[in-house]
């Protein structure tokens, strides 16, 4: 199947999804030909990515590059968004969150990607008809979706790294990001809660 801007499924990706290194390049790996989603973020989304990846310690040219890079490498993701709109979002308890919904409404998203749950609430996305997703589920449901393209892009972000799609995989555990996704590429049985 082919994707049309008429049919793509469009994600808004939070800035917390996008600082993890290798959660980033694995969620921006989908997304590149064949792609198997399209992204969308803003500025205000990257200015938050650049900050925290600062914080960590990077410095302002690793910093710069990496958000080059993804401005280039999908330059359509890009979504511009007028402050009257973000103001308007009084549903998003926390104000500093505003933005992100108001860049996935303007994008025309069908979810928000995101680790923050609790800043989104279910009721004001339905509103819009967005989801809010884990990057957990999104993986999960992009894998059933495409298993075969998944695992051949997770295998090339483990060469690129000259790692092995395990390791990839372990750090998605280790970090509690996608540790289901991680059990499911690896082929490991979900344990029962006996409790």
């Amino acid at each position: 199947m082919i994707l049309t801007p008429d049919n793509e499924y469009t994600v808004l990706l939070d800035a917390c999804v996008l600082v993890p290194m290798p959660l980033c390049e694995t969620l921006l790996r989908l997304a590149e030909e064949p792609a198997l989603y399209r992204p969308l973020w803003s500025d205000s989304i990257l200015q938050e990515v650049g900050t925290a990846l600062e914080r960590m310690k990077y410095n302002s040219e690793q910093v710069k590059r990496r958000l080059d890079a993804m401005r280039s490498t999908f330059p359509e993701a890009f979504v511009p968004i007028p402050d009257d709109l973000i103001q308007a979002l009084t549903c998003i308890p926390d104000p500093k969150d505003r933005h992100v919904l108001a860049a996935a409404i303007r994008g025309k998203a069908d979810a928000i990607l995101t680790l923050n749950d609790r800043d989104f609430p279910a009721e004001c996305l339905a509103q819009y008809e967005i989801d809010r997703m884990s990057p957990d589920e999104f993986l999960i449901h992009q894998y059933h979706l495409n298993p075969g393209a998944v695992l051949d892009k997770l295998d090339a972000q483990a060469v690129a790294i000259r790692e092995t799609r395990e390791a990839v995989t372990r750090r998605f555990r280790e970090r509690f990001q996608a540790p289901r996704f991680a059990d499911l590429v690896e082929g490991i049985e979900p344990q029962e809660n006996n409790t």
